[in-house]
């Protein structure tokens, strides 16, 4: 039984090849699938009218709270490299980016922007583009390499201004970041209405992404006085709607020091365990999400191959109408010469032009409408000839109108969408099978993925 299951860190540790790990590579694998700009995902659905966006290759960790909450402390620690500045002044003013990368680099505003083409629509927020910032480094410690952390600005009360409608942006970002972790600093600040505030509205929105921890707890000093404070902040939280549920949790959690030891029970890496979990999560979600979209573009591809199929019959029975009815406008004008040249024409004459068996077969059609046409008046054949050549004209004009015809694929774009239906169900499917075997596997030894 120990062989059969290993554990997801030490797997993807086994499954690192030159220094990617194995959930790193399918995220990677999918986007590849997505962007290519030869046969990516997003090109062939494009083609038949099908919006798709790419998945991301990292999930996005926003970390909020107060100022001095050990928000850039925490992000320090996780890639063990002294990135973030720390302090008991604020900061953290405005919105920064810690991400893994080939060498260690600052970016500011617009070059941030490039880099995250998702968060583009952050310079609509006036002021808030020059307080953006980029912080690349090496580091691949724990998951790293599948984090974003976005470093919030201290959140206070009282006189202090922001450059930019914070509240504002920090309800964008909750939107569109995998997780939010808020950070409630023990020293007095824990219960700033501005943090309680944007919790609540963010939990309203989105609160299966947010969890909530009692930062620098070694510094509440002895466990009464710890519980003391987490009973405050609890209650306070919970007299908000919507926080207050039952079984409430807040892990305390605190920078280890090993020249500083402490009795607190240290959480933190319930925090590394929490985005973990959510890694293992997006992987799924994008392999699944990868397979929807596979199955959105083969019924857009089948559909309007279909939907060409039909406007081809529909063109063919519209040009049979219109051939039909062009053939009867045209038989009136002959018909109406037929009745002059067998009124006046002599039989010897008609004989020398169409034979005996054609004037006899000419005859034996037209002579009871001759007779008819006889029995009218002068001007009444001459009404009648009138109707009947606008009858004409009339019926030469619905067949125009009927030879109008929609355009149909030619066949070089009928072939080009077989062949993209065919890539989507034998390539992308085969290869997102592929890519789901290898997550799993990670988990489960090779007899089970055979049952």
């Amino acid at each position: 039984m120990s062989g059969k299951i290993k554990s997801r860190s030490g797997a993807n540790a086994d499954a690192i090849s030159g220094g990617v790990s194995c959930d790193e590579r399918i995220l990677r694998d999918c986007h590849q699938l997505y962007t290519d700009p030869a046969s990516g995902l997003i090109a062939v659905a494009e083609s038949v009218g099908v919006k798709l966006l790419p998945p991301r290759k990292k999930i996005t960790v926003m970390l909020m709270g107060n100022h001095s909450a050990g928000k850039s402390s925490f992000i320090n620690w996780y890639v063990e490299e002294h990135i973030q500045r720390t302090g008991v002044a604020i900061e953290t003013q405005g919105f920064s980016f810690v991400t893994s990368g080939r060498k260690r680099e600052s970016l500011t505003g617009n070059a941030t922007l490039h880099l995250y083409p998702h968060f583009k629509p952050l310079q609509e927020f006036k002021g808030v583009s020059e307080y953006l910032s980029t912080e690349i480094c090496t580091s691949r410690q724990k998951r790293f390499s599948l984090v974003t952390f976005v470093d919030s600005p201290g959140l206070v009360d009282g006189d202090m201004k922001y450059p930019f409608d914070v509240d504002e942006v920090l309800f964008w970002l909750g939107d569109v970041c995998d997780l939010i972790l808020v950070f409630f600093d023990p020293m007095g600040q824990a219960l700033c209405k501005r943090t309680l505030n944007i919790v609540e509205s963010l939990n309203e929105r989105h609160g299966d992404r947010l969890r909530f921890y009692l930062s620098k707890a070694d510094e509440a000093g002895g466990e009464s006085d710890r519980q003391r404070v987490m009973m405050q902040i609890v209650q306070e939280l919970c007299k908000r709607p919507g926080l207050n549920k039952c079984g409430f949790d807040m892990p305390t959690i605190y920078i280890p020091n090993p020249n500083k030891p402490s009795r607190c029970v240290n959480q933190i890496e319930d925090v590394c365990r929490t985005i973990e979990k959510t890694i293992n999560q997006t992987v799924q979600n994008t392999l699944n999400s990868l397979e929807k979209d596979c199955d959105i573009i083969s019924e857009a591809v089948t559909n309007k191959l279909c939907i060409d199929r039909q406007t081809s019959s529909e063109n063919r029975r519209a040009r049979c109408k219109s051939c039909f009815l062009t053939l009867l406008g045209f038989s009136i004008p002959m018909a109406l010469l037929a009745l002059l040249v067998l009124g006046t024409l002599s039989k010897e004459l008609l004989e020398m032009a169409l034979g005996r068996e054609g004037t006899d077969a000419l005859s034996l059609y037209l002579t009871p409408v001759v007779k008819v046409f006889d029995s009218l008046s002068g001007e009444q054949q001459l009404y009648c000839c009138g109707g009947l050549v606008l009858l004409s004209f009339l019926l030469l004009i619905i067949a125009r109108f009927s030879f109008r015809t929609r355009s149909t694929l030619s066949s070089k774009q009928k072939r080009q969408l077989q062949e993209k239906l065919e890539y989507v169900q034998e390539v992308v499917k085969t290869k997102k099978k592929k890519l789901y075997e290898e997550y799993l596997r990670q988990s489960v030894s090779d007899h089970d993925m055979d049952l």
